[in-house]
């Protein structure tokens, strides 16, 4: 069992703990690494299928009455120790710092819009505004089902004052079949919300390591409901693709859709608009939504270490943990580098636990190649007697 420092060094901040997928109980494990935080929220990531109903049952049998369980499978964790991989990743908050609701949003095939606002809504009147604590929202998503983009829209509408970030679950590089769970059953086709709010400082962290060339593509035929490009510039989406990036079609893999993203530029900044495949008939499979007509930009691959670690020396304070979501593409851009090490360490030394993801959701969009975080800090004052 491997715990975070947050947790050896005795902080009030929320613990992570790791469990090998294989071991033989790996539900008993990560338990004795939570009890002592006494969790009021529990995030699992890495577990698949009926395995996530199994940890559920054994760790509901060893937390405190009322702490929420959650959770999903993964394209790889982030643990105490940096990136992971075939194995569980839990995060407690401690129930004296944070509360904690979840909601399934169910059918995602079906787009129930107006069910998901009214039920959002009804989850949102539970917690009454306190000046003294932070509000914020947690999604989980099925990252098979290719409707973040209406998903996160839909919230952001429901609920315009919670700031809301999150991942879309994985299946390693398989792209088979996602799970979640939440209210001790496992689901598919859905989306698990959390409403969490705490009296910890709050603060968003977000990194991409691209930049736009000077190389921009139309998109002039596509089936936007299958995230699918046809044509780009009017020739063969896969062929175009392969030309611009100076590349052999039959040399198109992930590690290097990875390496050089499609952009998409929406007011002052540029989202990246990832490419998870090549069809069969010559397209390209997008882990985002995309529309005939839209402009794209060719991206280019900056430091994806040193910037990274920048963005987390810029927290107001040092972190108890940051809550991460990171884009498996990006690990596996880091892994052809070889810097995976190097970006474990950074991982470990600002507490970040979380997973990998065939997504990520912020500020209202849906994204691909980014890292999306939490950080939970002291507050200024508990911060400044303590250093006294």
């Amino acid at each position: 069992m491997n715990t975070g420092p947050a947790a050896k060094e005795g902080a009030t901040g929320p613990v992570a703990v790791q469990a090998d997928r294989g071991a033989a109980d790996p539900g008993r494990i990560l338990l004795d690494g939570l009890r002592g935080a006494n969790p009021g929220l529990v995030l699992i990531f890495g577990a698949h299928g009926p395995d996530l109903a199994t940890l559920d049952a054994v760790l509901r049998r060893g937390l405190p009455e009322g702490c929420v369980v959650a959770g999903c499978s993964s394209a790889g964790e982030i643990g105490p120790a940096g990136y992971a991989s075939d194995s569980i990743v839990a995060i407690g908050f401690p129930a004296s710092h944070f509360r904690a609701s979840a909601l399934v949003l169910p059918h995602l095939d079906a787009l129930p819009v107006s069910d998901w606002m009214a039920a959002l809504r009804r989850l949102q009147a539970g917690f009454g505004p306190d000046p003294q604590r932070s509000l914020f929202g947690l999604l989980l998503v099925d990252g098979l089902a290719g409707q973040e983009d209406a998903l996160v829209a839909t919230i952001d509408a429901a609920l315009p004052s919670v700031p809301t970030l999150g991942g879309s679950a994985g299946d390693g590089l398989f792209f088979r079949q996602t799970w979640l769970l939440a209210g001790g059953k496992v689901v598919t086709n859905a989306a698990v919300f959390l409403l969490v709010e705490t009296d910890l400082a709050v603060s968003e962290v977000t990194f991409a390591h691209f930049s736009p060339t000077a190389t921009r593509v139309v998109v002039t035929a596509a089936i936007p409901e299958k995230r699918r490009i046809l044509e780009l510039n009017a020739e063969p989406a896969a062929a175009e693709y392969a030309r611009l990036t100076g590349m052999a079609p039959d040399a198109l893999t992930p590690t290097e859709f990875a390496r050089h993203p499609l952009l998409l530029r929406v007011g002052r900044h540029h989202h990246v608009r990832a490419i998870s495949a090549q069809t069969g008939d010559g397209g390209l499979s997008l882990m985002s939504s995309i529309d005939i007509g839209t402009v794209l930009t060719l991206g280019r691959a900056e430091d994806m270490t040193q910037g990274f670690a920048e963005a987390l020396a810029a927290l107001p304070r040092p972190p108890l943990m940051v809550l991460g979501f990171d884009c498996i593409l990006r690990r596996l851009a880091l892994e052809r580098e070889g810097l995976r090490d190097q970006m474990s360490e950074i991982l470990a030394r600002y507490r970040v636990a979380g997973f990998n993801t065939y997504g990520e959701q912020h500020s209202g969009m849906h994204v691909n190649q980014t890292f999306v975080g939490l950080a939970f800090m002291p507050n200024a004052d508990a911060a400044t007697t303590h250093a006294a």
